[in-house]
C-alpha cells in the first residue's frame, strides 16, 4: 500500500501552518542582504523610511497613539554593529481596539531600514525617546 504525495502533503500541512502561526514575538524579518559590514553609515533618511514602512506593516496605521521614537544609535545586535532606532506606540488591532503600547527596534543596514524587532527590550535599553507625531498622523 503506497502513500501518495497528496496524502503526505495533507498530513504535513498542519505542521507547516503551526510553524507560521508561532507566537514567538522575538522573531524578526530582514529585508536587505546583510553583507556583514562593521562600519555602518548613519541612516540619514530614517524618519521617512520608518513612516513608509509602518504604513504598510501595521494592520491599521490610522490613529496610532502615544508615538515616541529614539534617534538611531549604534548597538550590537546579533553579533553585528547596527544603527538602531527605537519606537514605542499603541496601534489599533484588526478589530479597531487599541493595543497596549509596545517597544520595537528598527535596525538599519547600509543606511537603510532592514528589519523590525518586536518587544525590543535589550536593543532599546537606555535610549532617549522624543515625541514622534508623524506616526499618529498616518493615513491608509
Amino acid at each position: 500500500m503506497g502513500v501518495s504525495a497528496k496524502h503526505v502533503a495533507i498530513l504535513l500541512l498542519p505542521i507547516a501552518l503551526a510553524a507560521c502561526a508561532s507566537s514567538d514575538e522575538s522573531r524578526s524579518i530582514t529585508y536587505t542582504d546583510d553583507r556583514g559590514v562593521a562600519n555602518q553609515p548613519y541612516p540619514t533618511n530614517y524618519r521617512a523610511e520608518i513612516l513608509a514602512f509602518m504604513k504598510t506593516w501595521l494592520n491599521n496605521p490610522v490613529g496610532v497613539r502615544d508615538a515616541v521614537m529614539a534617534e538611531p544609535v549604534q548597538r550590537t545586535v546579533g553579533g553585528r554593529l547596527r544603527y538602531v532606532s527605537c519606537l514605542r506606540f499603541a496601534a489599533r488591532d484588526s478589530g479597531g481596539s487599541y493595543q497596549e503600547a509596545r517597544e520595537r527596534a528598527v535596525l538599519f543596514v547600509d543606511g537603510r531600514l532592514d528589519r523590525v524587532i518586536e518587544n525590543a527590550g535589550e536593543p532599546c535599553a537606555g535610549v532617549v525617546y522624543a515625541p514622534f507625531p508623524e506616526l499618529g498622523k498616518m493615513t491608509r
